[in-house]
């Protein structure tokens, strides 16, 4: 039998999210047992101190022990789990004692992946499905708390760029009113600018080649699901929706305008993000204006597969 039951954890700086899935090795395919996200916050203040706060390591060692209880409810050993910490974890100077509270709790010690392998198992998860169904190459788009990951090709991932731009990190660095001014966008507009600037300079992802263009992680759903208009968020009309450039656009100017009572409001807007997704929506419009004045492209693919996918195929063939 090809199929093998593994867990993957993402961890990254705003979410801690948690996927068990059988995988048919043979066929390349995966069926979910259990996903679930917590919005835990580990990068709060990182980007000002370099270090993980003692409330933010609490509250996300708490989720470990959730996905603990998870897997041993399904029957997964730390043998079958990998578990991938992302951008905050890579940035801080008391990384060990994150490393030996997840060990204690879940049986195996978190990867802290650097951004290139961060973008490389994105890029799995969000297209293996794609593959002869939209044309290449597909620029996949991580949208992240604290970096954003930026990963071009085919079949195979041909270039991919890490860049240090995200919800929270943007939140925390600019936008501090409520709703934030329009010197606080500008200013924040002008540092995602600025660091694409650099990265079509540098020509490190040819952005141009792009003729699918694919958003992954939460900011990017949740623009998605504001634009499409949906009155609960279900995953399953907002995997796969194609708009259209302009229209997420709109959605994005208008989450941003937003102050926060009035995002909370909105029911496709987790609790945990609240706070963090104007910003969130400001770094997606910014990578949306770039790729389609390089690119032509004029749609844009909202994909629920992302990093976690990409976890457990990788899970599964190391088992």
């Amino acid at each position: 039998m090809s199929t093998v039951r593994v867990a993957a954890v993402d961890c990254g700086t705003n979410s801690l999210r948690l996927l068990v899935a059988d995988v048919d090795v043979a066929a390349g395919t995966l069926t979910d047992v259990e996903r679930t996200m917590a919005v835990v916050r580990l990068g709060q203040g990182v980007d000002a101190t370099g270090a993980f706060a003692p409330e933010a390591l609490e509250r996300t060692f708490a989720a470990v022990d959730e996905a603990a209880a998870a897997c041993r409810r399904h029957g997964v050993g730390p043998a079958a789990v990998r578990f991938v910490a992302t951008s905050a974890s890579r940035d801080v100077s008391n990384r060990d004692v994150f490393v030996e509270g997840v060990r204690a709790r879940l049986g195996v010690a978190p990867e802290v992946v650097t951004g290139e392998e961060e973008a490389a198992l994105s890029f799995a998860g969000a297209t293996r499905e794609l593959l002869g169904v939209r044309p290449g190459p597909f620029l996949v788009v991580d949208l992240g708390g604290g970096s954003t990951e930026l990963v071009l090709g085919e079949a195979e991932l041909e270039a991919s760029r890490s860049v240090d731009v995200g919800s929270v990190r943007m939140t925390e660095r600019h936008l501090h009113d409520d709703p934030p001014t329009a010197a606080q966008v500008a200013a924040a507009r002008a540092d995602v600018d600025a660091v694409l600037d650099g990265l079509v300079a540098a020509g490190d992802v040819p952005l141009g080649r792009t003729r699918t263009l694919v958003g992954v992680a939460g900011s990017v759903t949740t623009v998605t699901a504001v634009a499409l208009g949906l009155a609960a968020y279900e995953p399953g009309s907002v995997h796969g929706a194609v708009l259209s450039v302009d229209d997420a656009r709109a959605a994005c100017d208008r989450l941003l305008a937003m102050t926060r009572a009035e995002r909370a409001a909105l029911p496709v807007v987790h609790p945990g993000r609240v706070d963090v997704i104007g910003a969130g929506a400001l770094v997606w419009r910014a990578v949306l204006d770039r790729v389609a004045a390089l690119s032509g492209v004029a749609e844009v693919v909202t994909s629920e597969h992302d990093i976690l996918d990409g976890i457990v195929f990788s899970a599964a063939a190391r088992g």
